[in-house]
């Protein structure tokens, strides 16, 4: 009765550190980054159909954070509303019924390895008072290489250019950024936990040994 009482809270003890070793080696924690930033952009609207344009946008700012100095968005798509005024940016012209086109890509980059990447969304009006195009959006972290390599996050942004510019040339202006972005980080697995499970393990088989050299004598 002793020896069943002593092997069950072993073999219990060895279980549940099993399961604190296992749970440790999936933990992970969070490295946020905090990102507020402006670039200096030139977007261009190439017409695809007489409503719907895709939109490229590139921006730059030498002292931007993280070395992250480049900002690029392609294949973005915009439509225009005539009777609200509003122009609205999608990265997937399905969403205004056109099919089989790439999905836009929104990426930051410097001179290393170290890259995010994500989707933007957002609206714009031209503001007549001041005669430019102003805009609102979000762009959505999905990912990044180097030591964004997972990275998660949402940035919000407004976006200033001045109307009255080359028509045929991109449009100069400003994008305002502030927001952040998560990376994950391996938590390391404790060691100690597997030292007393083999202790408890070991336990747990000697005392069955004793139990059948008993039975046996």
């Amino acid at each position: 009765m002793i020896f069943r009482s002593y092997t069950g809270w072993f073999v219990s003890v060895a279980v549940t550190l099993l399961g604190v070793a296992v749970s440790a080696a999936k933990a992970t924690a969070q490295t946020t980054y905090p990102f507020d930033v402006f670039y200096d952009t030139n977007v261009l609207l190439t017409p695809i159909t007489p409503e719907v344009s895709e939109a490229s946008v590139s921006g730059f700012n030498a002292d931007a954070p993280y070395g992250l100095t480049n900002f690029t968005s392609i294949n973005n798509y915009s439509q225009f509303n005539p009777a609200t005024g509003v122009f609205t940016f999608v990265p997937n012209a399905a969403q205004f019924g056109l099919q089989g086109l790439p999905v836009g890509v929104d990426r930051f980059f410097g001179s290393g390895d170290d890259q995010l990447f994500g989707s933007s969304n957002a609206t714009a009006v031209i503001n007549n008072a001041t005669g430019t195009l102003d805009g609102t959006g979000t762009i959505t972290i999905t990912g990044g290489s180097g030591r964004f390599v997972g990275a998660t996050g949402i940035l919000n942004f407004s976006e200033t250019e001045p109307l009255d510019q080359d028509p045929t040339a991109p449009l100069r202006g400003k994008a305002f950024l502030t927001g952040s972005f998560q990376t994950p980080q391996k938590v390391p697995e404790p060691k100690m936990n597997l030292v007393l499970i083999g202790l408890e393990v070991t336990a747990a088989g000697f005392l069955l040994r004793q139990r059948r050299l008993r039975s046996a004598a």
